[in-house]
Formats: structure tokens, sequence, C-alpha cells
């Protein structure tokens, strides 16, 4: 034999390798940590979806609310509707709202809007004519100088845990026909 120091280290890591005594210990204090990570991962993806399903329930219920007013709409009401969806909403965060009232005209072919308000963030404008105008895909095809309520919510979901998951901005987009009154008024008093 050309190197006699190795046969000792040899037969040691022989021995080493068949030794199975304490193997379950450290299995477990290497799989522990993902285990746990693991459990972490489904509880936020699990809670994710459940706030999308509350906040988007939350802005259905909006949505019916004010398909059901008769009372002409005010910035008051806008901020109280803000106020319900949150209540609503459990935990979300930084929320917005954006409420419409768009017409459809035949003779121009393309939606226009009657007034749009927003609460919760200044940044949030009010829609225009000229960003609904081709919502043909986005909105009902609906009879000319019809009015639809579009309702539109912005919640941030922050996870529980920190798994690798950054914040999510969850957006619903909602719209209804006018239930009681042919039209929905806004007056900025």
């Amino acid at each position: 034999m050309a190197f006699p120091l190795l046969t000792p280290l040899l037969r040691r890591l022989r021995a080493f390798h068949s030794e199975t005594a304490g193997t379950v210990a450290v299995e477990a204090v290497i799989i522990f940590p993902v285990v746990i990570w693991a459990y972490l991962g489904l509880f936020v993806y699990f809670d994710g979806y459940r706030q999308a399903s509350v906040t988007h329930k939350a802005s259905n219920t909006l949505t019916d609310m004010l398909s059901r007013e008769t009372a002409n709409i005010t910035p008051t009401y806008v901020d109280n509707a803000k106020a319900l969806f949150d209540a609503m909403a459990l935990q979300a965060q930084d929320t917005k709202i954006r409420i419409s009232v768009v017409r459809w005209k035949d003779s121009e072919g393309a939606f226009s809007v009657d007034w749009s308000d927003t609460a919760g963030s200044a940044l949030l404008q009010p829609l225009t004519t000229e960003d609904v105008e081709f919502w043909d895909d986005k909105l009902p095809s609906v009879p000319d100088q019809e009015r639809v309520i579009v309702v539109e919510t912005w919640a941030t979901y922050n996870p529980r845990f920190k798994i690798g998951m950054d914040p999510i901005e969850m957006k619903s987009f909602i719209f209804s026909r006018l239930r009681f009154a042919p039209q929905l008024r806004y007056s900025a008093n």
C-alpha cells in the first residue's frame, strides 16, 4: 500500500457510514424548519385567499347598497361607504374605493361618465369619459341611455408571517344596474 496512513481513516469512514445511531435526531433538526415554513406558508396562502373573498364580498355589498339607493349620493356618503367597506373587509389595509355611474350612448357607441367620486387616497382620481369610452369588454351590453353603477375597490393584504411573499393589492371591479330609480344622482353638497 502506498498510503498506510489512509487505511485507519478509510476504516473509520466505513464504520461511520454504516452507523445509524442518532440519525432520527439529525434528520429532525434538518427537516423541522422546513415543515414549520411549509405550514406557515399554507396558512398565509389560505389567509390570502380568504381575505380576497371577504374583500370581494364587501365590494358586492357596496354595489348592491348603491343600486337600491334613491337619495342623492354625497361626498359624505362615499366616505361612509368606504368606512363600511373597511369594516366588512376586516384586516384589509390601505383601502380605497371609487364609485362611478356610467351611461351608454348609442349615438357615440361608447360609455360616458355621469359622475365619479373616490375615497381613501388623494392619488386615486375619479373616472373620466376618456377612461370608460372603450369599456365595452368590461361592462355589459345595455340599452341606449342606460346607466350602470361601477364600484372599484382596492385593499392591500399583508401576510401575517414572513415566508417570502410580498404584500398584495387586491382589486375588485363590480358593476350593477339601478334597481329602484332611473338614475343615481350625485350632489357635491
